[in-house]
């Protein structure tokens, strides 16, 4: 779908009975390219005859973060209060983008609910977004404001000496944000939440949230902002340590990991999904069905991206109503397949390249 073909579907969703010429004026366009756009939707699947019959698969929101990384690495030993030769790289992260733009590849129709500055990584992030169809509409723009920003420097043996964030934009996703687009949030297949968000609009959003929701916990500092939620979520998906915070249960052993994810369905988590790395994952829900599989073997070139390969998986398959299991089996396959790429998104994402890899990386 076009970034115009959405636009005048979104329109469409918002009023059944508008005109073409209606259609046309708001996008500032003709009439007979209006209708040559509303032919092409039709011929997609996404409008069903006259009437402007919507009919399409279930849209997935994820409400998170946007950000561009900026990377250093130094070509030798760094020298403080100098200029070290080296590389830079630019590359668009935050966990929110990262999971909407694995959703993308997986062929689902995606929005995302976020905050952009009034700066050029916002236009790259734009531009990004019509490259692989993801839906910003429902984002902001803040004026005079940055997109959030992560910058880090590497020695040239690879460790980290320093990082900075500027993440200060993403406190203008306010509850107020959120309730003029909880409508539209509600109405979702699927909602994706992660921690990045401010915590009283992460909660907020939980608690007026009537759509399913996954929820990331990103890292053991930001998991605590969902314990006072746990009980309005869908599924929930932590690796071993923020699992042990959010459960209360340290883990040691394979009995551990079970009690850990007993303890969140205890705490009204409808499905717990916990990813244990090279491990594997343990799924269960609280219904009484569980999962124990082991990690997919592969080649593992950068495991950076993996977790949110994982989650976009879980999101599509919870959409559609799979079975824990095999929501448990793609999502394990979608980790593992991110891992053997250098880049953070794998580019060949496919639900085909995940199952080639659960049948086979044995």
């Amino acid at each position: 779908m076009t970034q115009r073909e959405r636009q005048l579907l979104e329109w469409i969703r918002e009023n059944p009975l508008i005109s073409q010429q209606e259609l046309a004026d708001k996008a500032g366009i003709t009439r007979s390219s209006a209708a040559v756009h509303i032919s092409n939707l039709m011929k997609k699947g996404y409008i069903a005859g006259r009437g402007y019959l919507l009919r399409e698969a279930p849209y997935i929101v994820v409400v998170g973060g946007v950000n561009m990384d900026i990377g250093a690495v130094s070509a030798a030993p760094l020298v403080a209060r100098d200029s070290n030769p080296g590389r830079v790289t630019t590359s668009l992260g935050g966990v929110g983008r990262n999971i909407a733009h694995n959703l993308c590849l997986l062929g689902e129709q995606v929005s995302m609910v976020t905050v952009l500055g009034q700066d050029s990584f916002a236009q790259s992030v734009r531009e990004n977004a019509a490259d692989i169809g993801l839906d910003l509409t429902h984002s902001a723009v803040i004026p005079g404001g940055r997109t959030g920003t992560y910058l880090f420097i590497d020695g040239c043996d690879g460790d980290m000496a320093l990082a900075v964030n500027d993440m200060g934009i993403y406190e203008h996703i306010t509850p107020e944000f959120l309730r003029q687009r909880l409508d539209f949030i509600n109405h979702a297949g699927l909602v994706v939440v992660e921690t990045n968000l401010p915590e009283a609009s992460l909660q907020w959003l939980c608690q007026h949230c009537t759509a399913p929701i996954l929820a990331d916990p990103v890292s053991t500092i930001k998991a605590p902002k969902l314990l006072p939620v746990l009980d309005k979520l869908t599924a929930l998906k932590p690796n071993r340590m923020e699992a042990e915070l959010l459960s209360g249960v340290p883990i040691r052993d394979e009995a551990d990991i079970e009690k850990a994810a007993a303890a969140l369905l205890d705490r009204g988590v409808e499905q717990v999904y916990i990813s244990l790395s090279g491990d594997g994952l343990y799924a269960a829900d609280r219904q009484g069905h569980s999962v124990r599989l082991p990690c997919p073997k592969v080649q593992v070139a950068n495991a950076t991206g993996g977790g949110d390969a994982m989650a976009a998986a879980l999101a599509a398959c919870i959409a559609h109503g799979r079975p824990l299991a095999e929501c448990a089996r793609m999502a394990a396959g979608a980790g593992a397949l991110a891992c053997t790429a250098a880049e953070t998104i794998h580019p060949g994402m496919s639900w085909e390249s995940i199952e080639y890899i659960v049948n086979t990386a044995k």
